[in-house]
Formats: C-alpha cells, structure tokens, sequence
C-alpha cells in the first residue's frame, strides 16, 4: 500500500581528507552534517510527480509512463525513477511534493547528492513493491543516478557519505569498502563564500591534469600506481617528466598519506585533535598551491578561522568558489564570528544519514 504521507531527509557532508582523490579510487575521509534536505509528499489519485522546489524557484512534473526521457542537464528525479525501474521496480502512484533544505546550494556540500538521496530514499518506499535497501544501497543507486546516468566526472564520496551518515572512511579502488570512524570530533564552521563555482568544469580539469600526469609517470615507470607508488619512488621520474606533472602527482600521493594517517588517528578511542588541525592545514597548502582549487576569498576566510583559534581548516568540494571549514572543537563561536565577517558562518557538528522523518507524517 501506497503511504498517504511521507517525508525522507538526508545531510549535507563536508569532506575532511581525500579532495580530489575519490574519482582516482583513493580513499575520503567524509562527514555528514547537520545542514539538510527533506522531500515531504503526498499521495496523489493518478500516476503524476509535482515537485515543488522553492528553494530555487522551480517546479518539475513527470507522468510515471515507463522509462522517461530528460528535459534537462542532470534531470535527477527523472534518472532516480529510470535507476530503479531498471533494477525492478514498478511506480503506478504519483505524489505532490516539496523539497525544502538548509544546505549550502552548489557550494560543496553535496546538496545535489542529498537531493538524489533524499529521493531514491522516498521512491523505495512508493514502489509499487517497496523494497527496505540498506543505507549502502541507497548510495550505491544514488552514484548511478547522479554520476553514472550523466557520465559525470566525479565520484562516490558525495552518495554514499550523505546516505550512511556520520563519519566514514571510503575506498572504491580495486572494490568498494567502508569504515565508519568513531571519533567524537566535536563542532565545525561552515563559511560559504557564496562565491559561484563550476562543479563539473573544476573536476575534469584537476582529473584530466592529474590522469595525464599518471600517463607521463607510466611511459618511464609502468609499475607507478596511486595506490601504491611512495613519494620517493615518485622522485626518481622527478626530472623526467614536467615539473607541473610531478607537482600535481606529488600532491596528490602526498594527499593519500595525509588520509591514511588522518584515518589511523580517528581510530584511536584518545583523539589528537590538534594534530588532525594540523594535517587539514596540509591538506589545504595542496589543494590551494598546486592543484588550485581555492579562491582569494576562501584563503582569507580560512586564514581568520585559524587567527580565530580554529584548529585546522581547508575548502571543501571540487573548490573554485563554494564553502570552506574549520574544525573548532573549542572556540566555536569566535571562529564563527571571524568568519562571519567575510561571509555566511554556520556552526555544524556530524550527523546521521537519510532517514524517514516520522513526525512529520
């Protein structure tokens, strides 16, 4: 039976280590966060979706006719319902819908990707045979749907971090594995720059570079591997290949160690969170001086969060505009304040990944 009412809601993340590593199959650190979006529907008499979006001030509306063709770039209610019309599932009931969220939009934060778990969450319910997926299926279809479906350029953290939940350790490369890290980190400040950013553009740029990059290491030494190559080994193609390239592999191996060691110290039931401060900054330094995905803006943001007391801090996404963060377990509302002062500041702690809102049925 068809539920009369149903609301799903699903986080934001930010992403601690592994930028610009997960479409190389590296591992992510990622964390879910206290900023969400929810789809609240209804049932309707005939086969019809509304969704009203007023956060953007639009309207999408589709007959459930069999597979459906797309009226737009990145058409996601569309491609969730073809997804999983593909794996089985049937849709007779369409539903009124508003999707109505507090994540930062087209800023880094995956607000995309809680749209598309958010609803593949709510479609599994309405199917005319509903199916209990597990959260690790729900992000497994979400990468489909979102990436997969568009031959997109990025990767997985974004689904399966906002549908887990918390704080996870992620690998894709040579399969799929998952850790969830039991830290207690404490609060964050989210500072969106509200800086424009070109997601997609960003992500084939930094993955073209880097892929070529490999492809120049492997012509001298066919045995170099992200996975498994050391900084030093690296260093013997040093003068044989152009210093952009090297550059750009150098931080991107020494991005991986950052994460391994990032992912070790999050294991530990005693936490040294000045240290995990410490390998953020690093982290940064790269993503801001070779790779080139930090702004003015978001540099200056990061400098006062750290002036402020915050212990760690970097941009967060694909960059090129968008958030930043800082982790501040202490100090929060100072850091707060220091950011606020060159854009929009939000104190965020971890959360839970997407779930059915039962009191709002």
């Amino acid at each position: 039976m068809h539920p009369r009412h149903l609301t799903i809601s699903t986080p934001g993340r930010i992403c601690l280590f592994g930028e610009h590593q997960d479409y190389l199959g590296l591992p992510v650190i990622a964390a879910a966060i206290s900023r969400r979006l929810a789809i609240k529907g209804t049932v309707r008499k005939d086969n019809r979706m509304v969704l009203k979006l007023p956060d953007v001030g639009s309207e999408v509306s589709f007959g459930l006719n069999g597979m459906l063709a797309y009226s737009m770039e990145r058409d996601y209610f569309r491609s969730c319902v073809n997804v999983l019309q593909r794996h089985g599932h049937r849709f007779s009931r369409g539903y009124d819908c508003t999707v109505h969220g507090d994540i930062p939009i087209n800023a880094g934060t995956s607000s995309s990707s809680a749209l598309v778990v958010s609803w593949l969450h709510f479609l599994s319910f309405i199917s005319d045979d509903p199916v209990p997926f597990s959260h690790e299926e729900i992000g497994k279809l979400a990468y489909e749907a979102e990436v997969l479906e568009f031959s997109e350029p990025g990767g997985m953290m974004d689904q399966y971090s906002t549908a887990l939940g918390g704080l996870i350790f992620l690998e894709s490369d040579p399969k799929i594995r998952i850790d969830t890290l039991k830290a207690t980190l404490g609060t964050f400040v989210l500072g969106n720059s509200h800086q424009t950013k070109d997601t997609k553009s960003i992500l084939a740029r930094v993955r073209g570079e880097v892929s070529d990059a490999a492809a120049a290491t492997r012509r001298i030494n066919p045995a170099f591997s992200f996975h498994t190559t050391h900084l030093d080994e690296l260093r013997e193609v040093k003068q044989r290949i152009e210093r952009r390239q090297f550059a750009l592999l150098e931080a991107t191996i020494v991005n991986r160690d950052l994460t391994r060691e990032a992912r070790d110290l999050l294991h530990v039931k005693s936490l040294d969170h000045s240290r995990i401060g410490e390998l953020l900054n690093e982290h940064q330094v790269r993503l801001r001086d070779v790779l080139g995905v930090s702004t003015p803006k978001i540099d200056s943001m990061i400098e006062r969060a750290l002036e402020a007391g915050a212990l760690g801090a970097k941009i967060n996404g694909s960059g090129g505009g968008g958030c930043m963060f800082a982790y501040a377990p202490e100090n929060v509302e100072k850091v707060a304040e220091a950011v606020g002062k060159l854009g929009e500041a939000l104190i965020i702690t971890i959360d839970e990944g997407t779930r059915r809102e039962r009191g709002h049925e």
